[in-house]
C-alpha cells in the first residue's frame, strides 16, 4: 500500500506573529515555522499502517516556499520513506482553488491507495482544500474522522459530533482527513534523523506538473485591500495599596462592567 501524507508548514503560534505592511502577509522567516500540527497526526496516522505493515510506502508532499524543504525533512526522519515539495514563485500568495489545483495535479501524476491530510491548517482554518482535492480527482472523501483503519481495499474511521458518533467507510482510493482526536506525532529518533538526511525529496516546479501561474481559477491568490498596524499596548494603572486598594480594583471592575 502506498500512501501519501499531505504536509503544511505554519508559522509558529508560539511566537508573536506580524504582518508584512507592504504585502499584507504574515511574515514567515525560516527559523519561525514548522510542521502543522494536524499534518503531524496525519503523518503518525500513516506511520502507524506502516508499523502493522511493513510493505507500505509513506510519501510526505507539500506545496510551499523554499523553507518548507525543511518540514518535509523533518517528516523523512520521523518514518517517511520519501517527499515530494511543489515550489514555485507562482504559488505565492496561492488562495485554496489554486492550491488544491496543483496539489490535485501532483498527485494525479502519482500512484496511491489512499491520502490523509489534516482537517484544517493552523493558519488558515479553511477545511476546504482537502474536499476541494477529492472532487478533483474524483476520489471519496472521509473528512474529519479519527481511529481510522484500513484493509486491502476499505478505509474505515469514526466522526465525532455533538454527542453522536458516525461510522463510516468507502473504498480506496480514497482521501481521509484527521482531526485533534488522532495520536501525536512520535519524536524521530537519532537513526531517523541519520536516514532522514539520506532519503530522496522530488522538487517539482509549475512547469513539471504542466501548469503554469495563468491557469489560476480567477486570480487564485487572496488579495489584501488594506492592512492596520496593531495598535502599541497602554502603560496599565498601578495601583499601590495604601489601605483603599480594595475601593480602587471594585471601580476599575464596574468602570469595565465586569461586575
Amino acid at each position: 500500500m502506498k500512501i501519501i501524507v499531505l504536509i503544511k508548514q505554519v508559522p509558529d503560534t508560539s511566537d508573536e506573529r506580524s504582518l508584512d505592511m507592504a504585502t499584507g502577509r504574515i511574515e514567515r522567516s525560516p527559523d519561525s515555522c514548522v510542521v502543522d500540527e494536524i499534518s503531524e497526526r496525519a503523518l503518525e496516522m500513516a506511520l502507524r499502517f506502516k508499523d502493522a505493515d511493513k510493505k507500505t510506502e509513506v510519501v510526505a508532499m507539500s506545496v510551499g516556499p523554499r523553507q518548507a524543504n525543511a518540514a518535509l525533512r523533518k517528516c523523512l526522519s520521523t518514518g517517511a520513506d520519501s517527499a515530494i515539495h511543489v515550489c514555485d514563485d507562482g504559488l505565492i500568495g496561492a488562495d485554496s482553488v489554486w492550491t488544491s489545483q496543483v496539489i490535485s495535479t501532483a498527485l494525479r501524476d502519482s500512484t496511491f491507495d489512499l491520502v490523509i491530510a489534516g482537517s484544517q491548517s493552523t493558519d488558515g482554518w479553511t477545511g476546504a482544500v482537502p474536499a476541494m482535492i477529492a472532487e478533483y480527482l474524483g476520489l471519496p472523501l472521509l473528512g474529519f474522522v479519527d481511529d481510522v483503519e484500513v484493509s486491502a481495499h476499505l478505509v474505515s474511521g469514526q466522526r465525532h459530533g455533538e454527542g453522536t458518533v458516525m461510522k463510516l467507510h468507502t473504498t480506496l482510493p480514497a482521501l481521509v482527513t484527521v482531526t485533534e482526536r488522532s495520536p501525536e506525532v512520535r519524536f524521530p529518533n537519532f537513526k531517523g534523523i541519520l536516514s532522514g538526511k539520506r532519503k530522496s525529496i522530488t522538487n517539482l516546479s509549475l512547469a513539471d506538473l504542466g501548469l503554469v501561474a495563468s491557469d489560476r481559477n480567477g486570480s487564485g491568490q487572496s488579495v489584501v485591500v488594506s492592512t492596520n498596524a496593531k495598535p502599541a499596548r497602554t502603560a496599565g494603572k498601578k495601583i499601590v495599596d495604601d489601605g483603599a486598594a480594595a475601593n480602587d480594583l471594585a471601580e476599575f471592575l464596574i468602570s469595565s462592567k465586569l461586575i
